[in-house]
């Protein structure tokens, strides 16, 4: 019986030696690390400008190990964490579009109606809009996708609390 290589350890491989290619690009010396006036050439070169103190903080967050320097584990651990934050970011995109089915950027209670009823909880159209208005900053009656995120992380903090002891 032959076997197939693990797709997940082959995509794992691609993406750390993706990693360590951007890490090389930031390591200028070459010495297996990342030192502040690294980070900030190529964050300059990228067309970014931040103060000392700016990229000392980013380095103090970063640097698990507190060298004063990042390492491939430390660059691979802020990567993957913002890659987590485009995800979320995403998923949040995609959970708005659902609801946004005229695509205007704006759910109206009749959207907000239509949607919630395919989905089985049964609402009246003022039920829709009395929600609407409750996270609807700008008063025009829909909710824009700002809105939508504020409601959604508050939504996700009050069930958080609900969960602790």
């Amino acid at each position: 019986m032959s076997t197939t290589p693990n797709t997940t350890a082959k995509s794992s491989r691609v993406i750390d030696d993706e990693l360590q290619k951007v890490f090389n690009q930031f390591d200028a010396n070459k010495d297996g690390k990342i030192s502040v006036s690294e980070l900030r050439d190529v964050l300059k070169a990228m067309g970014s400008s931040y103060s000392e103190d700016e990229l000392k903080r980013v380095l103090e967050d970063i640097d698990t190990d507190k060298d004063g320097l990042i390492d491939l584990s430390e660059f691979s651990t802020l990567c993957r964490s913002a890659s987590d934050e485009v995800t979320a970011a995403l998923e949040m995109r995609d959970a708005f579009d659902l609801y946004d089915q005229d695509k205007n950027g704006l759910i109206s209670k009749k959207e907000l109606h239509l949607v919630l009823n395919r989905l089985g909880m049964n609402s009246s159209v003022d039920d829709c809009a009395r929600m609407i208005k409750s996270v609807d900053s700008d008063g025009d009656g829909n909710v824009n996708f700002e809105e939508f995120q504020k409601m959604m992380s508050a939504s996700l903090m009050n069930s958080d609390k609900g969960s602790k002891p």
